[in-house]
């Protein structure tokens, strides 16, 4: 099902850095059809207009509001063209990683289909408390996936090779309804990447050989809408990360320590 991509660049890029030192890691992969985002970190929209874009918990999270850390001016920055991002496929609706969306307007925004129904269409209470329904108001062009029978090291998966071939949408429930993490098959130069979105927030939570603060867990807890289901993600996480040492990084979007898991 996975394979490699000749000729695709994988960068790591930090959009948006929260509470002084925790970042807002997203994916930018040069492509062979075009710029493919995972992720889109805080936009121009929400520097501009934090309060209605970002609401209370801006105040807890306190996003870098620097146009420098979004993700079209990371692209810029790289000599590329973000009119040249076709598409952008999102972990989860959590503001810090869909207010980037609006930048890119023209791009086809790919994301599991429960987390569209409860975010989007039909949210309960703490989702029309968590999610800021003005980071789509620009009507964004969502595609959406429901898993079937594929498997992936364990995991229920979608493939999205319409985008990038061998790329697959992987089911991580726990942080969210509906969320989900993006496998990316690397070419002859670089090893596949699992960005893994908030499925954890510290490296040493799925590789146990590095210590994590035990802080981390307590605020993965207060965040978690699904917290029966996060253990059991962490430990299908490990697993596949010692299985595949060497030839995957496993990373999340909000570790200091570094691109964890791998």
């Amino acid at each position: 099902m996975a394979g490699t991509v000749t000729g695709m660049r994988i960068h790591q890029l930090n959009c948006g850095t929260m509470a002084g030192r925790t970042p807002t890691r997203i994916l930018l992969l040069e492509a062979p059809g075009g710029l493919v985002l995972v992720d889109s970190g805080i936009g121009l929209g929400d520097i501009a207009d934090p309060a209605t874009r970002l609401g209370p918990l801006r105040h807890v999270l306190r996003p870098a509001l620097d146009p420098a850390e979004t993700a079209v001016r990371r692209i810029e920055a790289l000599g590329l063209d973000p009119r040249d991002v076709r598409h952008i496929v999102i972990t989860h609706l959590d503001l810090d990683h869909i207010g980037g969306l609006a930048d890119f307007p023209a791009a086809e925004v790919h994301v599991a289909s429960e987390c569209l129904t409860w975010a989007v269409r039909t949210p309960r209470l703490p989702e029309r408390r968590r999610y800021r329904r003005a980071q789509w108001s620009h009507g964004p062009r969502f595609t959406e996936y429901v898993y079937g029978t594929d498997r992936w090291e364990g995991f229920r998966v979608r493939d999205l090779d319409h985008v990038v071939e061998g790329m697959l949408l992987v089911d991580l429930p726990g942080h969210t309804a509906g969320h989900a993490g993006v496998y990316v098959p690397g070419d002859d130069d670089e090893v596949d990447v699992l960005h893994a979105g908030d499925a954890f927030y510290h490296r040493g939570q799925v590789d146990p050989t590095v210590r994590h603060p035990g802080v981390v867990a307590a605020g993965e807890r207060v965040m978690a809408l699904q917290p029966s289901a996060v253990g059991i993600t962490h430990s299908l996480l490990a697993a596949v990360a010692a299985r595949r040492r060497g030839d995957l990084h496993v990373v999340c979007a909000h570790d200091p320590s570094g691109p964890g898991g791998s």
